[in-house]
């Protein structure tokens, strides 16, 4: 006969009563609303507002800017975290903890961080000016504030995976004559690959949705510089609230698709790693 585990929590009922009311409130409620605002709009006017040529141009910039940051953490992400997980040395804590640095600052102060840092008459900037690296208002800067705020979630995803990895199977790999890149690429990155496309969609989606670090380091002109949440901040100010919820709709269809494809790699890795 089966008996019932005792617990210090209440009953099933009750806390999925809660669980289910607390995410209708601040979930549901909030998407809802917008959808619901939405259908006051005929297709075409939806369309018009949606797929216009700033909204368009501000995709085009707001995902590739976000694919490069996403891929560039995605492999200095792993050197990083490679780095922290394989070595021992002064002053490791510290890197380790400032991983997380990104999290802790605020979006806003990051992004006048680095315009401050890589403006002409920045402490960095004044040297790469003169040659020609110009990264603070251009589309470079953009793709540095967002690999700067998406890193810690490549590292953070690959770190368990690095610890767990097994030291002997890279020995043996070395003992059969591989070499570092055959072993690397035979070896280690088919163990890292899931972990590593988590990472790197975390990451991705992390961008995608970025404001604050932005606005500060790019000139936000439209059709040239200005990234998608810009364009629903500049409806908001004109008090065009139909055409801000148009564009938020087709962000948040894009950040649904992002959550599934996050959703069936960490699934996948999950068998990957039994």
């Amino acid at each position: 006969m089966a008996t019932s585990r005792a617990s210090a929590l209440p009953g099933f009922g009750l806390t999925m009563g809660y669980t289910l009311a607390y995410l209708g409130l601040v979930v549901l409620l909030p998407l809802g609303a917008l959808l619901i605002r939405v259908t006051s709009m005929t297709w075409a006017d939806f369309g018009k507002v949606a797929f216009s040529d700033r909204a368009l141009a501000a995709y085009r910039l707001t995902f590739g800017a976000s694919f490069l940051a996403a891929s560039l953490n995605a492999v200095l992400g792993t050197l990083l975290a490679w780095v922290l997980t394989r070595y021992r040395f002064p002053g490791r804590k510290f890197l380790d903890a400032l991983v997380d640095f990104p999290f802790a600052l605020p979006t806003a102060v990051a992004g006048l961080t680095l315009a401050n840092l890589f403006s002409q008459n920045g402490w960095l900037g004044r040297f790469l000016v003169p040659l020609d690296i110009r990264l603070a208002y251009t589309t470079g800067g953009i793709v540095m504030a967002l690999t700067f705020v998406s890193l810690p979630f490549v590292v953070r995803t690959l770190q368990p995976v690095l610890e767990d990895f097994e030291v002997e199977l890279e020995e043996a790999a070395a003992t059969l004559g591989a070499g570092r890149w055959r072993t690397f690429r035979s070896v280690v990155l088919p163990a890292l690959l899931p972990a590593l496309l988590t990472g790197f969609a975390l990451a991705f989606a992390r961008a995608v949705g970025e404001y604050g670090s932005v606005i500060f380091i790019s000139t936000n002109k439209p059709y040239v510089s200005e990234i998608t949440p810009q364009v629903i901040m500049g409806w908001l100010d004109q008090f065009e609230y139909a055409s801000a919820m148009a564009v938020a709709v087709v962000m948040l269809a894009a950040s649904f698709a992002i959550l599934v494809t996050i959703n069936l790699l960490e699934r996948w890795a999950s068998r990957f790693q039994r």
